[in-house]
């Protein structure tokens, strides 16, 4: 195995990673700064408030986009299987 297959490899990786957990994190983070702007309108100074909406929301982007992550993990998967015996050598 080569230091450009090493590369190229944890590039991949990197970039699936950034594929899977991208839509939930800022899903997360929207709804995180949502709920902020109304705690400071109305002054309301809980940090536990924006949990439940947080969940919600990711629940609801991963069901909606669960079809496409597995898509990309699946594509992935059979990409590093298929190409073990030549990175083997």
């Amino acid at each position: 195995m080569t230091e450009d297959m090493v590369m190229s490899l944890g590039a991949e990786a990197v970039k699936v990673m950034i594929y899977i957990a991208g839509p939930l994190l800022l899903a997360a983070m929207a709804i995180g700064i949502v709920v902020s702007v109304i705690q400071a309108i109305t002054q309301i100074n809980e940090a536990t408030l924006t949990f439940i909406p947080k969940i919600i929301a990711i629940i609801v982007v991963l069901m909606v986009m669960a079809p496409w992550m597995l898509e990309i993990l699946k594509q992935y998967t059979a990409d590093i299987l298929g190409n073990v015996q030549e990175w083997s050598r």
